[in-house]
């Protein structure tokens, strides 16, 4: 029995007696403060699988079934109540991709694809952890009110870690970017805080989405409900893969299974993903759901099935433990028939159930409250200083300096007698949020506007502003509002991009092309005034901003995201030089679309800078700095198959600043299904003036593993390369990269 059950060898005895007793079912036992028998899946001093076999074991059948099929939003959910074993309804759906959604106040931190531009591990490790501190708080709110609404549950649909593999994709933002090593590392940062440092219990479980093979089309040229994905064996082991694999070995206790089907199988009926892959080859312990609708969809989507009956059989006989369905009487409702059938061994609905029921106890349902430190959460900490702070320094860390013209462009350290700041993100607080975001809480966001308008410096006399468009779509455009803004002042910060009206899910963009007539805006901006332009985009997918670039008017171009409630004040910041960007593009930025395969394509070849093709308007992991920084001193040790890497980086330039170091590895010439360069280790650390630090870092005999037909590690000699940037690029930052070779034989 636990610590706080020992008072004396009286009480002790007497919990036994009442265990044991409840062993045999005797209802008259009773846990304390409760009119519950205690039975044995309450007794905390049992193994977590002895309490949960017991519990299993208690469900009538035709109670098992709910539990599997209610798993969804809206009516689909919660999972109901077990009265005869006090057992509470259990609200599955909640989603927590950069803070607590729908489930009322909560603190917005940027989305996705910009917590990963901050390259920053123990970043995002906070950003997750005060996000379930905040979902824990609630549910405790809720449920002490007897309240089991959708998005007030502690299981939380995210992180998102599909690739990023076409620009045009409606759900780049809520990926951790294009490459797959970096996916699962920055998985593994949000799923661990989420889930808290708590060795018995856990804060908030995640559920790493969307399994596998996912990463458009939504609706163009064709809808994902229906989309089966073609991809070789090679690519979905390399790419399609290994962050799941992280996600799994970083403990998350969700998969959430894909729409799509995977070479003409539907993801949430494949038995190679779900059982041979997940189960039997990782090891997952943890429970499956579907996406929502996600199962019907094999039998009215794909085609793949004839009847409900059928549907829910391949489901669950392939891996699936919940439906997150559309509707109270979905296919899992039909499991009881399946199983009448023969088309379901029992023994596989009660190892759904076990998995599902052992994540619960994990959470702490069913312990004493009193031992489980996050049920004292309150709402108190619901936009706290510490979690506003967190959130303007991922928003600061986030930002990524694409363009900076010496002399001329940023920081702005002198005064700037007129300004005008124009763009349809200027001063509307919802366009700064990206899809799955939290409530917007007004009173907490700071526009772009309203963060220059803090400023002495920028528009000391004169600061003028015009949206121009009536929403970031632009499809209405009144240039003389910009001209009149703009006319004759010293300064231009344009403040364009996407929002998500433009990219989100279940809206691709057929382009990439500034939406409607911002360009004409950027253009009409700059001609009227007399000084230089400075353009910040919010966006996830790539942009072709290829004329800023070119233009000599427009001296520097800021990639902000979805920066959420702070974003003004990390404009404000960075514009003036009291912070210095450090942020690196998680993807490929290419020059136009004729460097991009088609969306249907799901061949890796001339995708992401692993196996792109030509020169891309930026690189990944390319971000500039108001400083610049030196590597020297690289040296590579091979030992038992791994190899030790140690170098060193000093700041050279004139202010502080974030360096994030990469460190790439290129595979012996020749060989087969190597992609061309990849990351394999990465840090972000700040150095003062002057200041330099050696870093040191590992690269695994797995790092190295090619897959054909198995995995190996190729015989020949490696090229290591080291700096802020991908080696060998046109569009480069001032820093160095440095080279070396090691022989595995």
């Amino acid at each position: 029995l636990p610590h706080s059950h020992t008072r004396g060898k009286k009480k002790m005895a007497c919990l036994l007696l009442c265990a044991l007793l409840a062993l045999f079912a005797v209802p008259s036992c009773f846990a304390k403060n409760s009119d519950c028998p205690f039975y044995p899946f309450r007794n905390t001093s049992l193994s977590l699988s002895w309490r949960v076999k017991d519990l299993v074991s208690r469900i009538n059948f035709t109670d098992k079934i709910p539990q599997m099929s209610r798993g969804g939003a809206d009516q689909n959910g919660p999972a109901p109540a077990i009265g005869y074993l006090c057992i509470n309804p259990y609200q599955w759906g909640t989603e927590c991709l950069s803070g607590d959604v729908g489930a009322g106040p909560a603190t917005s931190f940027p989305q996705a694809l910009g917590l990963t531009a901050t390259f920053d591990y123990d970043l995002l490790y906070r950003v997750a952890n005060a996000t379930a501190t905040e979902v824990r708080a609630k549910n405790n709110n809720a449920t002490a009110h007897g309240s089991y609404a959708f998005h007030t549950g502690l299981s939380c649909w995210s992180p998102v870690i599909n690739i990023l593999r076409d620009p045009r994709w409606g759900r780049n933002q809520e990926t951790y970017g294009e490459d797959p090593w970096l996916s699962g590392y920055m998985a593994t940062a949000f799923v661990t805080g989420l889930q808290g440092d708590n060795p018995t219990y856990v804060k908030a479980n995640a559920g790493c989405k969307h399994f596998d093979v996912h990463g458009g089309p939504e609706n163009i040229p064709v809808s994902r409900f229906s989309f089966n994905a073609v991809v070789s064996m090679s690519d979905w082991r390399m790419t399609f893969l290994p962050q799941f694999k992280a996600c799994v070995e970083a403990g998350a206790w969700s998969l959430m299974c894909s729409y799509n089907s995977i070479n003409g199988v539907p993801a949430c009926a494949n038995n190679e993903l779900l059982t041979t892959i997940l189960r039997n080859e990782w090891n997952f312990q943890g429970y499956v759901i579907s996406d929502q609708g996600a199962i019907e969809n094999i039998w009215l989507g794909h085609q793949y099935t004839s009847n409900a009956t059928q549907t829910a059989a391949v489901a669950v006989n392939a891996g699936v433990c919940l439906e997150d369905g559309n509707y109270e009487n979905n296919i899992f409702s039909t499991i009881g028939q399946a199983s009448v059938e023969g088309l379901i061994q029992n023994s596989t609905i009660d190892d759904a159930l076990s998995r599902l029921f052992t994540v619960r106890m994990k959470l702490g349902e069913f312990d004493p409250p009193e031992l489980n430190p996050y049920t004292m959460i309150n709402v108190s900490v619901v936009q706290s200083d510490e979690h506003r702070a967190l959130a303007l320094q991922a928003a600061l860390e986030s930002i990524v300096l694409l363009k900076n013209t010496p002399l001329t462009g940023l920081p702005i350290e002198s005064e700037v007698d007129t300004a005008c700041v124009v763009g349809p993100f200027i001063d509307n607080p919802y366009s700064l949020f990206g899809d799955y975001s939290p409530d917007v809480m007004v009173e907490y966001v700071v526009t772009p506007l309203q963060g220059i308008k803090t400023l002495k410096s920028i528009g000391t006399s004169v600061l003028n502003s015009a949206e121009g468009c009536n929403d970031s779509k632009c499809s209405t455009y009144d240039s003389a509002s910009v001209k009149t803004a703009c006319n004759g002042v010293d300064l231009v910060i344009a403040c364009l991009g996407t929002g998500s009206i433009v990219e989100s899910e279940g809206n691709d963009r057929a382009d990439i092309n500034l939406p409607g007539s911002q360009l004409q805006l950027l253009q009409d901006a700059a001609s009227v005034s007399k000084g230089p332009v400075v353009l910040v985009l919010y966006n996830a997918g790539p942009l072709d901003v290829s004329w800023a670039q070119n233009s000599n008017q427009v001296v520097a171009i800021l990639e902000s995201f979805f920066p959420a409630q702070s974003g003004g004040i990390a404009l404000a910041y960075v514009l003036t030089g009291q912070y210095n960007p450090g942020g690196r593009l998680p993807n490929t930025w290419p020059a136009s679309l004729d460097q991009v395969p088609d969306v249907t394509n799901y061949t890796m070849v001339g995708r992401t800078y692993r196996y792109f093709q030509g020169e891309p308007l930026y690189p990944f992991g390319y971000g500039l700095s108001y400083t610049n920084f030196y590597y020297y001193s690289l040296t590579l040790n091979l030992q038992s198959g791994n190899v030790f890497v140690s170098f060193s980086v000093a700041n050279q330039g004139p202010m502080d600043g974030d360096e994030v170091s990469q460190v790439y590895i290129a595979w012996p010439i020749g060989t087969v299904g190597a992609p061309q360069l990849q990351l394999v280790a990465m840090d972000r650390i700040t150095l003062a003036i002057g200041k330099s630090e050696t870093l040191d870092f590992i690269i695994t005999s797995e790092q190295m593993s090619i897959y054909t037909t198995e995995w190996v590690v190729p015989v020949g000699t490696y090229t290591v390369y080291v700096g802020g940037q991908q080696p060998n690029q046109q569009t480069k930052v001032s820093s160095n990269v440095l080279e070396g070779t090691f022989t595995v034989q």
